[in-house]
């Protein structure tokens, strides 16, 4: 096996302005802007709940906040002042919630921060600080005061106080979601715009979410890749694979709905698939870390998403066919591959284009076919 160092940037040499630090996020940037021409029929209607059954709804996991990285960010003066105008019958704006077909099920779309406020002053605990919950910077006779020690009427007030809501569901098309998407990433106000990983985990939750998120701490996989991302983009990248190799024949750009579609359909992949797809991404990931080193994926510096796939696909699909034993051939079809100049094309270019994508996925298999 090959030194780390020794893996070649024969890309750069070839067209150096075609990779720079940005071109994994760029190539990622331009798959994800890509939009199709649909329309939508949603239905939605105005509900007003009490907080404490809101409360008991989250409690029992009829409504579900979904759980992203950049998690609970409100200062505890920001939730003091949310709860105290609850008490003084003050206003607050609404929430925003996605009834779910299968399940009937609330799927928080807007009003995460709000909601987690409330059930943490319920339960007593401030998430942030993991320390108890008592109001500060509000008028005297709330300050300090936690949900128990709020008093009879108080706590009256604020288990029967309003939160509107707006439920909305999905009628047409009937593909699962792809609507409460689009809804997702245009209205979310939590302070940044959600990833597309992260509206799919809110959306298509199930045994493939979980898959995806066992996989990614796969300990070849992290050395390929680097840190964890705090956006998913490294959960998108295994979920590309895994969509890819099962359904590579059906690709249709744009990539992101491609991704949405395989997620949707197989929310809730069977144990003994999750198994197979398991072995299959952990046994490439390992081969790729072992005899080609932590910089495979990386041609020159950036982490390049058209190159991973296919690379890794090629790699799974060679290993259908048996064992790889010969390393020195199989470095020697790297080598070779990036030395392509058209894979170098259609991995810096239009990468989710479906002529590129079949393209560089056939050379690249192409390649590592005959690879003993």
């Amino acid at each position: 096996m090959p030194s780390e160092e020794s893996v070649p940037e024969l890309i750069a040499a070839a067209d150096p302005d075609i990779y720079d630090d940005a071109v994994d996020e760029r190539l990622l940037e331009e798959e994800d802007t890509v939009e199709e021409n649909l329309r939508y029929e949603i239905t939605s209607y105005g509900a007003d709940y009490d907080v404490e059954g809101l409360v008991k709804r989250l409690r029992n996991g009829d409504a579900k906040i979904p759980d992203f990285q950049r998690g609970y960010v409100w200062p505890i003066k920001q939730a003091s002042r949310f709860i105290e105008s609850l008490l003084l019958g003050l206003p607050v704006p609404g929430i925003f919630l996605s009834n779910e077909p299968d399940t009937n099920k609330l799927l928080v779309i807007d009003g995460h921060q709000r909601l987690t406020t409330l059930r943490a002053f319920y339960d007593g605990i401030f998430p942030p600080t993991k320390k108890e919950f008592s109001l500060t910077d509000v008028q005297p006779d709330l300050f300090g005061k936690t949900y128990k020690t709020l008093g009879d009427e108080n706590r009256r007030i604020l288990d029967n106080a309003i939160i509107h809501a707006t439920v909305v569901k999905q009628t047409d098309p009937k593909d699962g979601g792809s609507g409460i998407y689009k809804i997702f990433e245009r209205l979310n106000s939590s302070g940044m715009l959600l990833s597309p990983q992260e509206i799919r985990t809110a959306i298509y939750g199930g045994t493939l979410s979980k898959l995806l998120t066992e996989l990614n701490t796969n300990k070849k996989w992290r050395e390929l890749f680097g840190p964890v991302n705090k956006r998913m983009r490294d959960q998108e990248l295994v979920l590309r694979f895994l969509a890819l190799y099962s359904n590579e024949k059906n690709y249709k750009r744009p990539m992101k709905t491609f991704l949405n579609d395989f997620m949707n359909v197989n929310r809730q992949l069977s144990q003994a698939e999750c198994k197979k797809l398991s072995e299959v991404f952990n046994w490439s990931i390992e081969a790729v870390r072992d005899v080609l080193g932590v910089k495979a994926f990386k041609p020159v510096s950036a982490f390049n998403a058209a190159v991973f796939d296919a690379i890794l696909i090629a790699i799974a699909k060679r290993r259908e066919g048996g064992p790889i034993v010969d390393n020195q051939k199989f470095q020697d079809a790297y080598k070779e591959l990036l030395a392509d100049t058209e894979f170098q094309q259609w991995t810096s270019r239009s990468t989710a284009d479906d002529e590129t994508l079949r393209k560089r996925l056939d050379r690249a298999k192409n390649a590592f076919a005959k690879v003993p």
